[in-house]
């Protein structure tokens, strides 16, 4: 066995031994269609929470993430410590893996059937946030406008309206990594999703089986943060394969830098402002028309039918 996968084991034993079992987990009472939903309700409390979109026949269970500006995120993706395996087909991908706990100390996917729900069944678009953490405690984070997944018809394919802010850079755009090819070969937006068993990228090969996890798999990808867990964060061609399956952003750290922890949590637009304050439906309807205009002419008539991305 490699030394980096030992250490990995050991951290997991670790941290498996250090705490305590208990017999029950705490789910908060108040429901909602969604986190934000929640908070506007009055629940103040980070946690474990019942949602019901619209277009659900059931309720499901998802970690709220509630900040003192009443703003509630929606989490839909954690790494932190590479305890759970990402590493897998696509019904596990469909249906959501890993462990809920109202103290946000575990790794889990929420499961694509219920991110399509989500972000398919509101009146105002979702923002996807992505924030991540390095092996030094840098943070950064990306944001990404008019976020929707499709159906399972459709492969649960990713589209978003336009780089909304953020620090880490717009990897989903795509990169070019010495190629002329390289940024149209690692576009996300539009991407299906892909699985080891199920490949729907657009490469003669298959990423999700060559990198060993799910994603939204172009000709592979620029950022990918379902990949492996690397301890220590650098790993080399030799340790993967000669193929980059770390937890990547491309436009922060190199293709051999996995990152420590990822989040990937959604919000309605309105309420994405860094100090919380709410805006209005029209407000944000023009800065979206604003922002997909200023694009190119060809950017705006890849990423940005808006009306068709909220109405469909």
């Amino acid at each position: 066995m490699k030394s980096q996968e030992l250490k990995q084991l050991t951290r997991q034993l670790e941290a498996t031994c250090s705490v305590p079992c208990k017999d029950t987990v705490e789910i908060q009472p108040i429901t909602g269609t969604d986190c934000q939903d929640i908070a506007n309700k009055g629940a103040s409390v980070s946690g474990l929470y019942y949602v019901k979109p619209a277009k659900a026949t059931d309720q499901f269970l998802v970690y709220c993430e509630i900040d003192t500006f009443g703003r509630g995120f929606t989490v839909i993706q954690r790494r932190k410590n590479g305890q759970v395996d990402f590493n897998r087909t696509w019904v596990p991908y469909r249906e959501g893996f890993g462990d809920f706990s109202p103290d946000d100390s575990t790794e889990f996917w929420l499961g694509l059937e219920k991110m399509h729900l989500l972000t398919t069944s509101v009146t105002l678009p979702y923002v996807l946030r992505i924030e991540m953490v390095d092996w030094l405690g840098s943070k950064k984070y990306a944001d990404y406008a008019i976020f929707r997944v499709g159906p399972e018809q459709d492969k649960y394919r990713l589209t978003y309206g336009y780089y909304f802010a953020g620090d880490a850079g717009d990897a989903f755009e795509g990169f070019d990594f010495g190629d002329a090819s390289d940024k149209a070969y690692t576009v996300h937006n539009g991407m299906q999703f892909s699985t080891p068993d199920n490949d729907n990228d657009m490469y003669d090969g298959n990423c999700a089986l060559q990198d060993g996890s799910g994603w939204w798999m172009n000709r592979c990808h620029a950022g990918h943060l379902n990949g492996k867990y690397y301890p220590d964060g650098t790993y080399s061609e030799k340790d993967a394969g000669a193929f980059d399956n770390g937890i990547i952003w491309v436009t922060w750290h190199n293709r051999w830098y996995s990152l420590k922890e990822t989040t990937m949590k959604i919000i309605p637009v309105s309420r994405i402002s860094t100090d919380g304050t709410a805006q209005t439906a029209t407000a944000v309807w023009s800065q979206a028309v604003w922002r997909a205009l200023g694009s190119p002419r060809s950017h705006f008539e890849k990423h940005a039918n808006l009306g068709a991305t909220i109405n469909a």
